[in-house]
């Protein structure tokens, strides 16, 4: 296959993982049962000073998530970009990145959410082959 395609198919892949992320991020007070409703609650209910502000668990954890949306959308993103510009140190960067973020994904979230940065780094990665300008820097 075409550097060019698996690039590209990385990139979807990482879009839906981005709208999955989203979709989540959104709506993580929405409590499936009361023990999560109890965990949510204490996360934000219980704020506490830090450099000045007054914050929550809840927040850094809704602030995180809406940050890795950012972060999502830009590796779905330059995918795209390199799959009409490759340059191989990016690729590979981007690749062994997703590798890792599928490993913390496994460890501390959920299989799923694993599986999509995985297999979009495995296509990053076997995209590095043919087609790649040398890089300038």
């Amino acid at each position: 296959m075409k550097p060019k395609i698996l690039l590209r198919i990385a990139s979807i892949i990482m879009l839906l993982h981005t709208l999955g992320h989203t979709m989540g991020a959104l709506t993580w007070k929405d409590a499936p049962n009361a023990a999560v409703k109890q965990v949510i609650d204490g996360m934000l209910g219980n704020r506490f000073d830090f450099m000045g502000w007054s914050v929550s668990m809840g927040d850094f954890f809704a602030g995180y998530g809406y940050g890795m949306i950012g972060v999502l959308l830009l590796i779905s993103i330059l995918l795209w970009l390199l799959s009409a510009e490759p340059n191989r140190r990016f690729i590979l960067a981007l690749g062994l990145f997703l590798l890792f973020l599928s490993i913390i994904e496994f460890i501390y979230f959920f299989p799923f959410a694993a599986a999509f940065s995985f297999v979009a780094g495995i296509a990053t990665l076997l995209g590095m082959s043919g087609g790649v300008r040398k890089s300038n820097i």
